[in-house]
């Protein structure tokens, strides 16, 4: 299913579904997930136990056959996250109900936390597992890992990422 420049990655009996808020420009001229050179989702997923070495975004396709899957809030793709409006973002929200309810995931996990906010008009979420799900699954905020983002450090974002990792989105097999 395609949401947009940049294909989403499903499959049946994932353990979880990372959804980034919308593709970068050089992920939507390459078509792949968090392809900016900078961007440290790989890294992250590889030392948070999801992935037994770092992949490079080309390798995206084995992800569902590991129990992991990929899609965006939002399928337009910019230059800056902050250039979304709030209804592409709530729009986004729904879109990933929708996604959740069909694919039956272990959980949803949102990078962004201001995106996921707005998203779900949830304008206090802090990091972690959220009281509501999505789409009948467990939800998840877990920050951005796009190297624009400077809040978190990589050794926070490996130890938040492990969090959800031991709780349960461990990927199948």
């Amino acid at each position: 299913m395609a949401a947009g420049p940049v294909p989403d990655l499903l499959g049946p009996g994932l353990s979880v579904l990372f959804c980034g808020i919308n593709p970068g420009l050089r992920s939507a001229e390459l078509g792949l997930h968090f392809a900016r050179p900078g961007n440290r989702f790989w890294k992250v997923l590889h030392q948070a136990g999801f992935t037994d070495r770092v992949l490079d975004p080309a390798e995206q396709a084995v992800l569902p056959s590991l129990g992991i899957g990929i899609t965006n809030l939002v399928p337009r793709a910019s230059a800056a996250a902050d250039e979304l409006t709030a209804d592409e973002l709530r729009a986004g929200a729904t879109r990933l109900a929708a996604l959740a309810a069909e694919w039956r995931p272990g959980c949803v996990a949102v990078l962004g936390v201001l995106a996921y906010r707005t998203a779900f008009r949830r304008p206090r979420a802090a990091v972690g597992r959220q009281p509501d799900g999505v789409g009948g699954v467990p939800l998840w905020l877990l920050p951005n890992p796009s190297g624009l983002q400077a809040r978190y450090q990589l050794p926070e974002m490996v130890g938040l990422y492990g969090e959800l990792r031991r709780a349960g989105g461990t990927p199948a097999g």
